[in-house]
């Protein structure tokens, strides 16, 4: 499934959020969106998801999802926002509630969505058990047990120490060679986006439009975070945001 983003405009009264964002996010293909604080990042994710509707434009869907697809997008936030009286395995059952499912493929959808996020062993536990990795990887099963066409990710590793991240970094990558897995994905984080992408969305300062588009060519699976390409294009990236992020620093702090 393609999603397309449309000539997209925003405003909050009278104060423009969004300006003219036009892209499209491939079959299988991980878009990362960056840019300075106050861009509209988190707007533009919620519009493209159906939470927010925007002033003029929007989002549409070209193709089909997946087999069994119960929602062709789902979300995962930076809280983990995990139920803390259930169980790893009951929370990644919670989405799959009230679509009148069988036990039987219930089961076998939480089963393979713990595998898939190495959860398995930790199916019983609660959250106050895990650690903040381990949370985010529940909160991603979760969103992967109604076999989406499309993730939308805000944020996701930001709460978490380098060492986890570098470890939920690698286990996003296996689950996008594992399939047809679109994401879209915000981060304040270069390094995270030269990692996951396929193409970068810089966003200038509010109002936020493209400022450009970024290709990264390595497969992602030869991206280690200690390759030279990597490290060139991070350091384009900052090249493209960093005008605007000196700005967006200045205007919050004279606030």
């Amino acid at each position: 499934m393609r999603l397309i983003a449309d000539r997209i405009h925003h405003k909050y009264g009278p104060l423009p959020v969004l300006e003219d964002i036009s892209f499209t996010v491939e079959d299988g293909e991980v878009v990362a969106i960056v840019g300075p604080s106050g861009c509209g990042k988190s707007t533009l994710l919620r519009i493209l998801g159906g939470l927010e509707k925007p002033a003029s434009g929007g989002a549409l869907c070209a193709g089909e999802a997946p087999a069994g697809s119960l929602n062709p997008f789902t979300f995962v936030f930076q809280d983990f926002a995990l139920l803390p009286w259930r169980t790893v395995a009951q929370n990644v059952r919670l989405p799959l509630e009230g679509h009148g499912l069988p036990e039987a493929e219930i089961a076998a959808r939480i089963a393979d969505t713990l595998a898939r996020t190495k959860l398995t062993d930790f199916a019983d536990a609660y959250p106050k058990q895990l650690s903040g990795g381990m949370k985010q990887r529940v909160g991603i099963a979760r969103a992967l047990a109604v076999k989406p066409a499309i993730l939308l990710m805000d944020e996701p590793l930001s709460a978490l120490d380098a060492q986890t991240r570098e470890l939920l970094m690698d286990d996003l990558v296996h689950l996008h060679e594992q399939g047809n897995l679109s994401s879209v994905y915000v981060t304040h984080n270069l390094d995270e986006a030269v990692r996951l992408a396929d193409k970068v969305i810089v966003l200038r300062r509010r109002p936020g439009k493209i400022n450009a588009v970024v290709e990264l060519k390595v497969p992602r699976t030869a991206r280690d975070g200690t390759d030279a390409e990597m490290a060139r294009q991070t350091k384009e990236l900052w090249h493209l945001i960093r005008a605007d992020a000196e700005a967006a620093d200045r205007e919050i702090l004279d606030a």
